[in-house]
């Protein structure tokens, strides 16, 4: 593991990405001050300069075809919930879908996964991680902002998380395997992890508000499933069954 530490960076995605290609699987690049971070579907981080986690992972996937690609995103936030786990013995700790990490109802992580695809094969990973670690209180309108240290009242060794999260992202990434069936089709041999994702699942039980925006409809809706490709399946209070790429469905806050 090889960990470039910047005072500042306007987007450390976009600095691993500038030294990526002589760079090793495992090189984490943070910064105590991130200027341009960016987050899922185009939106801003907001993070406290020195009090939270900002950083991105390299991964060369060269085992992972890129239809399954979405393998990548599971491993990063089931080793990311084990760690807070470890933290937050007490609290639902879950992933909602596809990888924001929550606390309850309140997100604690948000995950950017970036692919470059070469030929058949993903040349590498970028995955951009926040982490609310130490920061008291979001000034943002993000709508359910929590750190650690709001729920715990502890103060935490950025540092030394960093290297605790990186080791499991690790971990588990180097386990995920993928071979052909006889038909020739993508299949996973890493079964247990796409378990374990749908075992974390923020909302897995029950039926719960959602915006369906294709429709452009409200629905009551509860989660069927996930698909190896990322896609989630929801069916409704009326029965009614639905599948959705990322974007495609909004969950509504309570």
């Amino acid at each position: 593991m090889r960990i470039i530490d910047l005072p500042a960076v306007d987007s450390t995605n976009t600095y691993l990405s500038g030294i990526a290609a002589e760079s090793e699987n495992g090189t984490v690049v943070v910064t105590h001050a991130q200027t341009a971070g960016r987050g899922q579907r185009g939106n801003s981080w907001e993070s406290a300069p020195g009090e939270n986690i900002t950083m991105s992972l390299l991964l060369r996937p060269s085992h992972i075809a890129p239809a399954a690609q979405f393998v990548i995103s599971q491993a990063v936030s089931v080793a990311i919930v084990n760690v807070l786990k470890r933290y937050l013995p007490d609290r639902e700790v879950s992933i909602k879908w596809p990888n924001d990490i929550y606390v309850d109802d309140r997100k604690i992580c948000g995950i950017l996964i970036e692919n470059t695809i070469s030929g058949h094969s993903i040349e590498y990973s970028i995955v951009g991680m926040g982490i609310n670690v130490n920061q008291r209180e979001f000034l943002s309108d993000a709508p359910n902002p929590v750190s650690l240290t709001q729920l715990t009242c502890d103060r935490y060794d950025v540092s030394s998380l960093v290297t605790e999260f990186v080791t499991e992202i690790l971990s588990i990434f180097n386990k995920v395997d993928i071979s052909r069936d006889t038909d020739g089709v993508e299949v996973s041999l890493f079964a247990e992890l796409s378990q374990d994702y749908a075992g974390l699942l923020w909302r897995r039980d029950g039926y719960y508000p959602y915006h369906d925006n294709i429709r452009d409809v409200d629905m009551m809706a509860a989660i069927r499933g996930v698909a190896p490709t990322g896609h989630i399946t929801l069916v409704t209070l009326e029965g009614e069954t639905y599948v959705y790429a990322f974007k495609e469905i909004t969950a509504i806050l309570s």
